[in-house]
């Protein structure tokens, strides 16, 4: 989870490591930092990374992370046993440094030209769930997998400073937002569930108030800042990142692990 910054703030959320013993019920997210790793072998449930970092790049191992994910022991009735989450961010302020930047689309906030726009803000984030669908789900991987089809699955947004964001007026919050509301909208598309993680403070910086007729609006909120899992009990009580939505993973850290605590 990583790169250019446009937000300036330090990186509240972990890296998991490698296998140890956890709580019940709690499940793990690994991706691509875990290439190679032993995994957890007592995970109620998993969440793994589609992409490498970037949203424009393939996490090598999501194949091996999906079929271990598979693997969990569906302990948590209320947590899909395999879940995913994507990179997300919107480069609209450097343009000059982006090579994915549409140039074209008609969305909800009318015809997208190349500039950066709300339009194209929308438009971009279509387009990255649609590159993560479509380019990082092949036949080959498809074929590892125990289910390969976009509908059986929690697909979380990551949303981080960590990643390039447009900063400096109410107006880039809502390109930022719009970004999001396009990749919600293509995978809701394809039949996936969507929901948001961050923590408040970096959803706040990021996004800021989703309004009513936001297709992120009651969207379920993974929390992220907790260090302990008693930290990550409490912060199942804390609001939702999204009007509407509920708190229904806490993610907190322990012995070098992501952990994820179920809120409902």
């Amino acid at each position: 989870m990583v790169v250019v910054t446009l937000v300036a703030v330090a990186a509240l959320l972990a890296v998991p490591g490698t296998a140890s013993a956890a709580p019940a019920p709690v499940g793990y997210d690994v991706s691509y930092p875990q290439c190679g790793t032993t995994l957890p072998r007592d995970r109620a449930f998993a969440v793994v990374g589609v992409n490498g970092g970037l949203s424009t790049r393939a996490n090598p191992c999501l194949a091996a992370q999906l079929t271990w994910a598979w693997g969990a022991s569906g302990a948590v009735l209320t947590q899909p046993r395999a879940q995913v989450y994507l990179n997300t961010a919107n480069p609209g302020q450097v343009l000059s440094q982006v090579t994915t930047w549409p140039k074209s689309g008609l969305t909800p906030y009318g015809s997208c030209d190349g500039t950066n726009t709300t339009a194209c803000s929308w438009q971009y984030g279509w387009e990255r769930a649609e590159n993560s669908l479509t380019a990082f789900f092949t036949p080959a991987a498809q074929e590892a997998w125990v289910d390969s089809q976009p509908s059986s699955y929690m697909w979380w947004l990551d949303v981080e400073t960590m990643n390039t964001w447009q900063s400096g007026s109410t107006d880039a919050l809502a390109r930022n937002r719009a970004t999001l509301e396009g990749m919600t909208t293509y995978l809701t598309s394809q039949g996936g569930r969507v929901g948001v993680y961050s923590t408040g403070q970096q959803w706040a910086q990021i996004v800021g108030v989703v309004p009513a007729g936001s297709t992120l609006f009651g969207q379920d909120s993974w929390l992220a800042g907790a260090t302990s899992f008693a930290s990550a009990q409490l912060a199942c009580r804390k609001p939702a990142l999204v009007p509407g939505g509920r708190v229904t993973l806490s993610q907190y850290v322990s012995g070098g692990l992501d952990r994820n605590l179920t809120c409902v």
